[in-house]
Order: structure tokens, then sequence, then C-alpha cells
């Protein structure tokens, strides 16, 4: 097709992709030009700012290393991460209580889906670990925390022998992939929930953390005017055939930064209760301080069990890296 405007444009784009043999393809594609060319007429894009939108694309794929996905971090900082799996999980959390109360100590959660982002610092391989054990696997301060947690199915029924994979940051607010002094793995387990559907763990309270912002991720925050940080969480993945894998982040409801989470990640299901406990009562006798206890239950629906490829492969080397924070405008 000879182009005699600029309508002429996306039609002729759309005309080409009716070539295209896989249905799904064509539909995606299709939307996607139908999208973008009505975003750059609605913007009146100009030559000048379509070079740095250019540019901007190349560098978040330079930005992107084994150790770091800047990817995932723009997908996040624009709600396009939190926005795919709200519309892809469903809101039909667990059976309604008996009116006499539960019939087990897993707490209820409410009516609204347990997944939640992914994030970019799963890696594949997580030490299996002991039921009860800690993830603490190298010296780490910070208060600690014990945790409970269930799988249920949408009838509220236990799910047994579901591979749990558990990760967080430190107190410092680093992932032991970008912190050369933790040692590998340190804050990662994996787990196999019993015949209640239940896990349990040690570790050390998260922090919340600032993500990197020395990439184009960082510049597109600044010239908003947002900070860059994440309330506190721990990371929850859930895998079991014959259901949707899940990946799960439950926030500390005491973070000063629920409300304005630079990943759009806070869902009113998945703010947990840390609860603290006076010094003297932890339920293990080296514990002698005050600590925290996190009891949580997540709901999975019927589907594929399929593990998501990995958004980084490798720890980082070199010295520790410097932690910026942004002010919110």
């Amino acid at each position: 097709m000879i182009i005699r405007n600029e309508q002429d444009v996306t039609q002729a784009v759309l005309a080409e992709l009716d070539r295209a043999t896989d249905p799904r393809f064509k539909e995606i594609l299709q939307s996607a030009v139908r999208h973008l060319h009505a975003f750059v007429r609605e913007a009146r894009l100009t030559e000048a700012e379509f070079q740095q939108v250019c540019a901007v694309i190349a560098r978040v794929g330079q930005a992107t290393t084994p150790s770091h996905n800047e990817v995932v971090l723009a997908a996040g900082s624009l709600g396009v991460s939190s926005l795919i799996c709200l519309l892809n999980n469903g809101g039909q959390g667990v059976a309604e209580i008996p009116e006499d109360g539960p019939t087990d100590p897993a707490p209820q959660v409410p009516r609204g889906t347990t997944a939640n982002l992914l994030g970019p610092f799963w890696r594949m391989g997580s030490p299996p670990t002991e039921a009860g054990a800690s993830i603490v696997r190298s010296p780490t301060p910070g208060d600690p925390i014990f945790v409970e947690a269930w799988v249920k199915d949408q009838a509220g029924q236990p799910v047994a022998g579901a591979e749990v994979d558990v990760w967080h940051s430190s107190n410092e607010g680093f992932y032991e992939n970008q912190d050369p002094a933790q040692a590998d793995m340190n804050l990662r387990g994996k787990f196999v929930t019993d015949t209640d559907g239940r896990i349990a763990f040690r570790s050390v309270k998260p922090a919340g953390y600032p993500i990197p912002v020395t990439g184009p991720v960082g510049d597109l925050l600044r010239a908003q005017g947002r900070h860059n940080m994440r309330p506190a969480h721990v990371h929850f993945l859930i895998f079991k055939e014959g259901y949707k894998t899940q990946f799960s982040q439950i926030y500390s409801s005491d973070d000063p930064n629920l409300d304005t989470d630079v990943q759009f990640g806070v869902t009113e299901a998945l703010v947990g209760h840390y609860e603290r406990h006076p010094a003297g009562t932890a339920p293990a006798a080296d514990v002698t301080g005050p600590w925290y206890s996190l009891k949580q239950t997540f709901v999975i629906e019927p589907g594929v069990a399929r593990l998501p490829r990995p958004p980084i492969s490798a720890k980082a080397d070199g010295p520790r890296p410097t932690l910026t924070v942004l002010e919110r405008t």
C-alpha cells in the first residue's frame, strides 16, 4: 500500500498483520499497533521526542544484566506489572468461615487475590530447607521473625506438597544477589507444605528499600518527582501441579511507604500483620530480645503449574552498591 497520509500508515500496518497465522499473536500485535499509533497521535509526538523514547528503550535493555533487570523495574514503576497480575488472577478469596469460627489456626485472608508481582530478584535453585529452619545463611542484622504460612485452594482446603520459594531483602535493604557481603542464597529458601498446607521458617525482619535509580528508570522517577521506595515485604512463589503458579509479596503493615509503593504492588489482601513481641517470649532459646511473627494464608487457583523465567541468574560481584533514596516532591 502506497501511503498518502498519516491515517494510511496505521491501516497499512494492520493490513500486513492480517498475514500472521497465529490468531493470538495477530490479536496482540494488532491491538498494540492501534494503541501505539493512537498514543503517538494523542501526544503529538515530535521527531526529537521519538528519538528520546527510542534512546530510553535502548538504555533499558543495555542496563539489564544477569544480576539486575531494568526491564522488570520499568514495568513495575509504570504499574504494568501490577495491572497484568490483577487482570490474570481471580478474586474469589477463601471459603466462608463457619459461624463457630475457623477450624484451624491458619489466618483467613480478605477476599481478593493473594497473587502479586514476581519482582526482579527471584533466583532459580533456592536451597531446600526444613520446616521451621532459618533462611539466614550469613551474619545478617535485624530483629528475628518467625513466619507461618498456609496454602489453600479456593474451597478453603489445605494444599499439601506445594513447593514454596521464599526470599526477601536484608534489614539494610539489599537482596543477597546485590550484596557481595552476603552469602550466596542468604535469606532464600524452598519449603514444602505439610498435610495442613503449612510451611514455617525463621529469618530477620526485612526493611523497605529503594529500587536502583542508576539507569533510565531512575531518570523517569526523578522527572515525575517520585520516590523510589518499596515497602518492606517477603516474597513467596508457590508451585504445585494442577494449580497456577502463584507469586506473592506480603507487605509490612508498619511501613510508611505502603500508600506510595514505587512498584504499585500493595493490595489490601497482602498487607500482613508483622506482630512485635517483647523480649523473653520468643519460641527459640537463642532469641533474647524483641521478635516478630507473621501468619499468612495464600489461596491458589486451578491451572497450569509453570515456573517463570528467572529475571536474574547470577550474584553481583565487586563492591556493595550504594543505596540512593529519591525524595517524593
